[in-house]
């Protein structure tokens, strides 16, 4: 591929003093903004044609929502299951997208030398890691309209506002992501496999998100509490369930995770 020359005719050619030329196209890397916004599209339709990601980031989350709504298996303490399960749900679906997907997909691709290539493309390193956060986002956002569609249909009836649940949710995806980061970041490839399925099941049964917190004994409550997953549950419930303005405890639990985990995921992160 060759490059084609233009020259300022008012200034000479290109091989005169005064002359300027132009290359076209020209060379260098785009716009970062530009490199995110195209990785972040990458990411996320890599992710939604993989069916072993939409098993765990849809399919699950939906069909446990209307199991436990529709099936009295567990005691709520509620006069509709729905009202209980579906903020933690919601919570399962960040988790499973920030934490569990994110963190098995970039441990492959840590193994197999995609990141390795693409930390010595034009795109920063820390420019990649904005554009997976950007596609983990807009995961988030289809899951969260697809299972409160679902809860709606249901009999759900949310309470509390909008920018409260964003909050929540923005927070313990931050959280999520960086502890994914961190074991994809550090950990072999099978190793981040197993551990992450088996980290998501067993938040799953002690996170609060199906079985309440209150059910377990109380010496294990105080620990179980401090768990990201519990603290989105209970954050999400206190907005949508009791009306809450905003759930600062359970806020700053999931601030604390996502400085420790982000912190950690960029000191230890080994990009080969």
């Amino acid at each position: 591929m060759t490059a084609e020359v233009t020259t300022d005719r008012t200034s000479g050619g290109p091989d005169s003093p005064g002359g300027r030329g132009t290359y076209a196209p020209r060379p260098g890397g785009a716009p970062v903004a530009r490199m995110i916004a195209a990785q972040a599209a990458l990411e996320t339709r890599m992710l939604l044609r993989n069916g072993e990601q939409l098993l765990l980031t849809v399919i699950i989350p939906s069909l446990l929502l209307v199991l436990f709504s529709t099936v009295d298996i567990v005691d709520t303490g509620e006069d509709r299951a729905v009202d209980f399960l579906a903020p933690g749900v919601l919570a399962l679906a960040v988790m499973s997208t920030a934490f569990t997907g994110q963190a098995i997909a970039t441990g492959f691709e840590r193994r197999y030398g995609v990141l390795k290539r693409l930390g010595a493309s034009p795109l920063p390193r820390w420019a990649l890691m904005a554009a997976k956060t950007l596609s983990v986002l807009v995961t988030e956002v289809l899951q969260i309209a697809l299972l409160t569609l679902i809860a709606f249909g249901l009999g759900w009836s949310p309470r509390g506002g909008p920018v409260a649940v964003a909050v929540l949710l923005v927070a313990g995806t931050a959280a999520f992501s960086g502890l994914g980061l961190l074991m994809a970041g550090t950990l072999r490839a099978e190793a981040t496999l197993a551990a992450a399925n088996l980290v998501f099941l067993l938040l799953l049964v002690g996170g609060g998100v199906i079985v309440p917190l209150d059910r377990f004994p109380e010496s294990a409550q105080a620990v179980l509490s401090l768990l990201p997953i519990s603290a989105l549950s209970d954050g999400l419930r206190d907005v949508l369930r009791d009306g809450a303005a905003m759930p600062w405890g359970e806020l700053g639990i999931l601030t604390g995770w996502s400085v420790l985990g982000l912190a950690a995921a960029a000191r230890f992160f080994r990009w080969e």
